[in-house]
């Protein structure tokens, strides 16, 4: 099948993934030359349909990318889909004059997007923040050959494959293992169950009564403090200032410059020099 007559649908695997594919297989493979002719005809002339066909081609083989991630419990087309924006973006940067393949530059690009999508989405609270926790995180899994904790020399020679501390593997070892709590009670949750939800036994500190009086007081505090520094100014400053900052809908410079028959940046130099003097006035205010 020529792939300028694949229909644009089988050619998104959240439309339909087995079509999808389907469509993919059909979709011929690129000898050595041909993908370096096209590779050139994009890199010296930036013909998309070059791009394109470089793209369709190697749809096969981020296919084969994703199903290596099966195991984090995503659905299988959005790994696809995350897996093909790596693919396009290595087919943007690929150089044919670097002599490589592209499928050999790709295989990057695509796996770090499928890696940011897993670590993303794989658990609500974020797993893996640096770039040791990331490589713990895709190397632990398989590392470990049973279901049960790990001992101590299994601890220290994944840690030592892996080039990390040993306490960093077991903390991983600890998030793999753990699981998403929601905050409230699941819905049809009977009284004697519903009592382990965090939202019963967990602080509120902002609930704390002294806390948001204090809040309030210095709410109130700060308003009158600007009502009084804004009192202070001549008309036109205190003007600019509240129908730049103080209005649901702000004016631009530009606006308040056809108003008072100067330039914007007039306008700009008396909202700075307003602001300056609300400044002090506070501060003289919270001295006093």
């Amino acid at each position: 099948m020529s792939t300028s007559l694949l229909p644009v649908g089988q050619l998104s695997p959240g439309h339909d993934l087995n079509g999808y594919l389907k469509a993919v297989r059909s979709i011929p493979m690129l000898t050595a030359d041909e993908e370096r002719d096209l590779a050139y005809r994009l890199h010296d002339e930036g013909d998309l349909e070059a791009a394109r066909r470089l793209v369709l081609s190697h749809l096969r083989f981020v296919v084969h990318i994703a199903r290596s991630y099966s195991g984090y419990g995503l659905p299988q087309a959005d790994l696809i889909q995350e897996g093909n924006v790596g693919l396009m973006k290595a087919v943007k940067r690929f150089d044919p004059n670097q002599g490589v393949r592209l499928v050999s530059f790709a295989v990057h690009w695509i796996k770090a997007e499928i890696h940011e999508f897993v670590l993303r989405n794989w658990r609500i609270v974020k797993i893996a923040t640096t770039k040791a926790q990331r490589k713990l995180f895709f190397n632990l899994r398989g590392a470990k050959k049973r279901l049960a904790w790990l001992n101590t020399d299994e601890v220290d020679a994944i840690a030592k494959d892996l080039d990390v501390k040993p306490e960093a593997v077991r903390e991983m070892e600890g998030r793999l293992a753990s699981h998403d709590a929601g905050f409230d009670a699941a819905p049809g949750e009977d009284d004697e169950s519903s009592w382990q939800a965090p939202v019963h036994y967990l602080d509120d500190a902002s609930a704390d009564p002294a806390t948001r009086l204090e809040e309030s007081d210095w709410g109130d505090d700060s308003t009158r403090r600007l009502q009084v520094a804004l009192t202070a100014l001549d008309e036109r400053s205190r003007d600019i200032l509240q129908r730049r900052w103080l209005l649901d809908d702000k004016a631009t410079l530009h606006e308040l410059a056809d108003v008072y028959g100067v330039s914007a940046e007039r306008i700009r130099q008396i909202e700075k020099n307003a602001m300056k003097k609300i400044r002090e006035q506070i501060g003289d205010a919270l001295v006093a």
